[in-house]
This record gives structure tokens, sequence and C-alpha cells, in this order.
């Protein structure tokens, strides 16, 4: 076989080709003209070797661990792997079960960096001295060439995917925005994205990423000074008439909306609805650079902005279930599930134990019915509410039983607060008993209830309507 005929074959055809993909597949194809080698091209792509071209084989694996196999070992230092025998190797990755020989070269971008590898196995005898020199010549060119046109890359529509993959992972608001501002710049290649929300509450800037550029800093610095009605113009206005672009045609002004993009320094802008006109908001994705976008980047914009909402609202919807599940559904009040965390946390002498009891609410479901009984525990749960401090927390536990944990310096502290509940309950019409413990050092959360419980009853005792303190 004539290798410098492969050679000058492999390099006629390589300038032929237009993208990454169609290069690797000349390669592989060229070759397979003059050896019965089972051939791959592997590009690192997003933290993987990914087979981009490939002769038949009984497995080829579409993407493969940097450090995996030999491919990987070749990847990771760079260096050829001529394998005689790949039985006494162990790091072969058997694509077909009669290999008997590997041969794998890197392939290297013009700085000398590691991009992928073109790798080739044999069923049968094989010439690996000579073929190693082939493989290393057309290595390079093929190198150069992939380079040439960008490097090996995912397509956009491959990113957007893999984005999609994050943003459904998130567990928080912010890790999804975070995930969809990167989203959008990764898909664009634009240079800064801001999300700006709507619905209840008025209009208000989604939270930024991790590390915000120069460009978002200053675009997030302008918005945060509009007014409210300016906000909602900028989300209307994509609603009303949907996905728009570009900002900063010559001749061309911006509309008002978004002047204060362009005092930011926005001189191209892709604005996408984003969510329901009634609660969603939009998708602004900019650059300092005037650029065109084409509908194809608009439209791939507006598939993440809809899997970016359906995230978001997935997210607020099981928000909204844990409130339920921890909430008490007639008052609103947190329950017994939250109750039990939240004294597991308590501070002795310091975290003080108020148990609150309706007095003579029995006589009330007895004589005017439980929807009435209903009522008056959902005036005095607000009543309650509202008597406490700041950072005060009131529990329903019971058909009228509640407790409030709160933050003393002092018992005496923790007594006052407790007879402004009393007070309050007298505003509305009713009276209440309430029990003070604070637990002391070494007490269980439990035990101290129980002594909170106990005060309560002394009061019970002594005619109702009234706090007693449990001794410390």
């Amino acid at each position: 076989m004539d290798h410098q005929k492969v050679i000058r074959d492999v390099t006629v055809r390589l300038p032929m080709a237009s993208t990454v993909a169609e290069v690797c597949e000349v390669a592989v194809e060229a070759l397979a003209r003059y050896t019965p080698a089972t051939i791959a091209v592997l590009l690192h792509v997003h933290g993987r070797l990914r087979c981009v071209a490939a002769t038949g084989s009984w497995q080829v694996f579409a993407t493969v661990a940097p450090d995996a196999g030999i491919v990987g070992r070749v990847y990771t230092r760079g260096r050829s792997a001529v394998v005689p025998d790949v039985a006494a190797d162990p790091a072969h990755i058997p694509v077909r079960p009669d290999v008997t020989a590997e041969l794998c070269v890197p392939l290297l971008n013009p700085a000398g960096r590691t991009i992928g590898v073109l790798d080739l196995q044999w069923t049968g005898p094989a010439d690996l001295v000579s073929w190693r020199a082939v493989a290393e010549r057309v290595a390079a060119r093929l190198g150069s060439r992939i380079s040439a046109l960008g490097g090996p890359t995912e397509s956009r529509s491959e990113k957007l995917l893999r984005h999609a993959s994050a943003m459904t992972a998130a567990t928080t608001e912010w890790e999804l925005m975070t995930a969809a501002i990167a989203a959008a710049r990764d898909v664009s290649t634009l240079a800064a994205a801001v999300l700006l929300l709507g619905g209840r509450g008025g209009p208000r800037l989604g939270a930024p990423t991790a590390a915000p550029g120069e460009l978002e800093t200053r675009m997030r610095a302008e918005l945060a000074e509009l007014d409210t009605p300016v906000l909602a113009r900028i989300i209307d206005r994509a609603h009303r008439y949907g996905a728009g672009y570009t900002l900063g045609e010559a001749d061309h002004p911006p509309t008002d909306e978004h002047q204060p993009l362009v005092r930011a320094g926005v001189r191209t802008l892709v604005a996408v609805p984003f969510g329901p006109p009634d609660r969603g908001g939009v998708l602004l994705v900019a650059d300092e650079r005037l650029l065109r976008p084409d509908p194809t980047t608009v439209n791939l914009l507006e598939l993440l902005a809809g899997q970016a909402w359906s995230c978001l609202d997935r997210l607020r919807t099981l928000d909204r279930l844990r409130e339920q599940a921890s909430s008490d559904p007639l008052t609103g009040l947190r329950h017994t599930g939250p109750f039990g965390q939240r004294i597991a946390t308590v501070t002795p002498d310091r975290t003080a134990l108020l148990a609150i009891d309706v007095d003579d609410f029995k006589t009330v479901n007895d004589t005017y019915g439980h929807q009435a009984g209903d009522r008056v525990l959902i005036g005095l749960a607000r009543a309650l509410e509202g008597a406490l401090r700041q950072g005060d927390e009131l529990y329903r536990i019971g058909g009228d039983e509640f407790v409030a944990v709160i933050e003393v310096s002092r018992p005496e502290e923790a007594v006052r607060v407790a007879e402004r509940l009393t007070e309050a309950a007298r505003q509305v019409g009713r009276t209440i008993s309430v029990g003070v413990a604070l637990p002391r050092p070494g007490e269980s959360p439990d035990l101290a209830l129980r002594r909170a419980d106990q005060a309560l009853y002394a009061v019970k005792r002594q005619g109702r309507d009234g706090v007693h303190l449990s001794p410390a």
C-alpha cells in the first residue's frame, strides 16, 4: 500500500468539507478505502469524548469518558498509543469481539492542545509502525481543519437539550434562573441575559447570575431604576407582539421602552416572552456588538424560555404543595410537622413556648355549630398573629390548641408577650389561657412543652383568661 497516496487522498478531501462532522466523516471514509480497520474519530465536547464519525462495527460508543479506555489515555496524555495485542491492555474498549490490535493518535489544535483522537482497530495482521506514521500525519491535518472550522462543538439544538436538563434539575428559583440565563447566553452566543418577571406584586428583576458580566450588571442597574409602569410596558410589548429583535439598526432608533437598555450599552437585543401574559415576564438577551440574530436563534430562545417557565411553574407548584402540606387548611397557620422541627432547635433559657387554649370553645361548637367554631378559630388566629412580634411564630397543634414559639432575653418578656395575646383575644370577644415555659439546659423540647401545658392547666384551675409561668 502506498501510504503517501493515503495521506494525499485525505488531504485533498478535507478542504471540501464545510462542517466539523463532514470533515471527520471524510477522513474516516478516505482511510477506510485503504484498510479493513474499524475507524473512529472522537472529539472532546462538553466533558465527553464524542464519536463524530465511524465505520461500521458491532458496538459504536457514542460518548466515552475523557479518561476511559485507550482513547481516553491518548486524549489525556496527548501521545499516540500502539497496542499490538489488545488482550494484554486492560484499558481496551471492545467495539467488536474479534479485534486484536489498536492504534490511537491524538488530534491537536494549532496551539498544541488535544481536542480528540483518531482510533483504528484491526482484526487481523497490520503494519502498525507504518500506519502510525500515516495516522499521525492524517491526524495533524484533521486537527488543523477542525480548528479552522471552529473546533469541536455542540449544535445549538444539543446545547438547548443539555441546558433543558439542567433547568429541570434545578431545585430553587435562583438555580433555575441562573441555568436559564447561562443557557440563553450559550445558545444565542450573545453576551448577557436578564429575566424580567411579572405577576402579582408588579414587575421585578429575576435573580442575578453568580458572576454577572459587565453588560448584565449595567442592564440590571438601568432596569432597577425604572418605575413599575415602564417595566410593565417592556413585558407587555413582548407578550403583545411576540419575540422581537434587533436593537441598534443604523438610522432606526429603538422604541421608548428599550431606551434604558441603550443607556446600558446594548446594541443587539432579543426580547422573548416568558410564561403567560398575566403571570410571566420577558427574557432579554443582549450584546454590545451590533449583530443580526437569525430566526433560528430567536426560535431556540423561545423554546428555551418555554422550558424555563415550565420548570419555574413546577417549582412554584411544589412550593405551594409543601406549604399546604405543612399548614393548617383552616387557619393557614403551620401545624404539627413544622412545629416539631421548630421546637427541636430551641435554645435553653432563651426560647419560650407559649401553650394557648381557647376558653369554653366546646360550648361554641355545641351551641352554634362547627361552622361558627371555625369562624372563631380563624378570627382568633388572625388576632394572635397580629399581637406577636416580628420573628415570633404561631402554630395550631390541635382543635383549639395553639403554641407560640418566641425568642426572649428573660422570662418576664415571655409573660408580657403572653399577656398581649390574652388582650388580643379579648378584643375579638374571646378569652384564652396561656402557659409559658422556657426550656432548661439539658431538658428535652417535649418536656418543656409539657411544662407549658401544665402551666396552662394552672390558669384553667384559677378561672381561665390569664397567663401562668412555669417555674425555671
